[in-house]
C-alpha cells in the first residue's frame, strides 16, 4: 500500500493516511495493516505515535521519529497548540451557518467503542463553518480544540447533523448519485448501483504546529477522490439553499 508522505524530516514524518486503515494495530485483530507498521517498514526505522484517525477517517497524520520530538509533539497536543482542520459531508441544513459546540463527551454506557453527549462527560470544543451548502447535505469545515474519541460525529449527530456514511452515528447508507440526481438511469452495462461513497465522509485536511526550534510546520492533505466525487455532484444536481 502507498503512503503518500507530506512532510518529512530527521524528527517527524507527516503523511496522508488513506481511509480503511487502522494508525495502529488492532488488539483484536492483529493481521490487520496499520498505518505505523507500514511507515517503519518504509523508513526502516522506529516511529511513535503522537495522535491518531479513526479507521474510516482520512488525512494529515504526524507521527515522531524519536524520542525527543515524541515527547515534545505530545505535549503540543496534550496543550492544544496543533491547529486540527477537518472537512466532512454531512445530512442536512446546517443553520446557523457557523457556530460552536461545548457539549462534553463520555463513552457509551453499554455499547462498547461509541461515545456520548453527557454531562458528566470530558469537555469537548468543536468549531463548524459551512464551506458548502444544498438541499439535503453540508460541506463543513471543523477545528477541534479538544481530542475526544469520535468527537466531530458525536458533536455532530448531536445537533442533528451525522456525518454521511456514519455507520455508529448516522444511517451508515452509502452516498449513491441517484439521490440527487432525479432522472438518474442505470447505464446498460450496470446492473446495480455503484455507490459514490461508502466510507465515512471526514477528512483530516490540515495540521500546523510550531517546532522545537521555532519552524512553523502546515502540512494540508486535499478532499480524497471520493469525496470530492460527491461534491463535484451535489454542485452539479442540486440547487444551493438559500
Amino acid at each position: 500500500m502507498h503512503i503518500h508522505t507530506i512532510y518529512e524530516d530527521e524528527d517527524l514524518i507527516v503523511v496522508n493516511k488513506p481511509a480503511g486503515l487502522l494508525v495502529i494495530p488492532d488488539r483484536f485483530n492483529n493481521d490487520l495493516p496499520s498505518l505505523n507498521k507500514l511507515l517503519e517498514a518504509k523508513l526502516k526505522q522506529r516511529v511513535w505515535v503522537v495522535h491518531r484517525l479513526d479507521r474510516d477517517t482520512s488525512g494529515v497524520l504526524c507521527f515522531a521519529k524519536n524520542e525527543t520530538a515524541h515527547k515534545y509533539l505530545s505535549e503540543l497536543f496534550q496543550q492544544h497548540k496543533v491547529t486540527k482542520l477537518y472537512a466532512a459531508l454531512v445530512q442536512g441544513l446546517v443553520t446557523p451557518e457557523s457556530g460552536r459546540i461545548e457539549t462534553p463527551i463520555a463513552e457509551h454506557p453499554v455499547v462498547k467503542g461509541k461515545m456520548v453527549v453527557a454531562k458528566k462527560g470530558k469537555p469537548s470544543v468543536t468549531d463548524y463553518r459551512v464551506v458548502e451548502q444544498w438541499p439535503l447535505f453540508a460541506l463543513l469545515q471543523f477545528q477541534i480544540h479538544t481530542g475526544r474519541t469520535h468527537q466531530i460525529r458525536v458533536h455532530m449527530q448531536s445537533i442533528g447533523h451525522p456525518v454521511v456514511c456514519d455507520e455508529l452515528y448516522g444511517d451508515g447508507k452509502p452516498f449513491f448519485l441517484s439521490s440527487i440526481k432525479k432522472k438518474y438511469r442505470l447505464s446498460e452495462k450496470e446492473e446495480t448501483e455503484r455507490p459514490l461513497l461508502q466510507r465515512l465522509a471526514l477528512h483530516a485536511y490540515r495540521l500546523s504546529f510550531p517546532k522545537a526550534d521555532g519552524k512553523e510546520i502546515v502540512a494540508e492533505a486535499p478532499l480524497p477522490k471520493d469525496i470530492a466525487a460527491c461534491v463535484n455532484q451535489l454542485n452539479k444536481w442540486c440547487t444551493q439553499a438559500s
